[in-house]
């Protein structure tokens, strides 16, 4: 077992007898493992792509207690103003109107007629 040494000088000594043998005395097996020792390739990430909803806008008449009180299509605003007025008279509440985005049923491909 070597032991420490104690001076420059000794490691100077130590240096010129590896050199001489032909080794690197600054080499250690320690060192030698983690250069050959490879970092693992770098995995690409994986992303998942949303699926695009379709979706069409309404107007919804609601209550104060949210409770809706109907729909109308987007170009009818007025009508749907109307209707919160109308109740708001008959009831003696507050109504509103807002939009409400609702999503479009998926529509399958329309059959190819056959040419028999």
């Amino acid at each position: 077992m070597a032991g420490k040494p104690k001076n420059r000088l000794e490691l100077r000594k130590q240096a010129e007898a590896a050199e001489a043998a032909g080794t690197d005395a600054t080499e250690t097996p320690a060192k030698k493992k983690a250069a050959a020792k490879k970092k693992p390739a770098v995995k690409a990430k994986r992303t998942k792509t949303k699926a695009i909803v379709r979706r069409r806008l309404l107007w919804g008449v609601f209550s104060s207690s949210l409770k809706e009180e109907g729909r109308f299509p987007y170009a009818e605003r007025d009508a749907a103003d109307a209707r919160a007025a109308e109740l708001a008279v008959k009831h003696k509440r507050t109504y509103f109107i807002q939009p409400i985005k609702e999503p479009l049923a998926d529509r399958e491909p329309a059959a190819a007629p056959t040419g028999a």
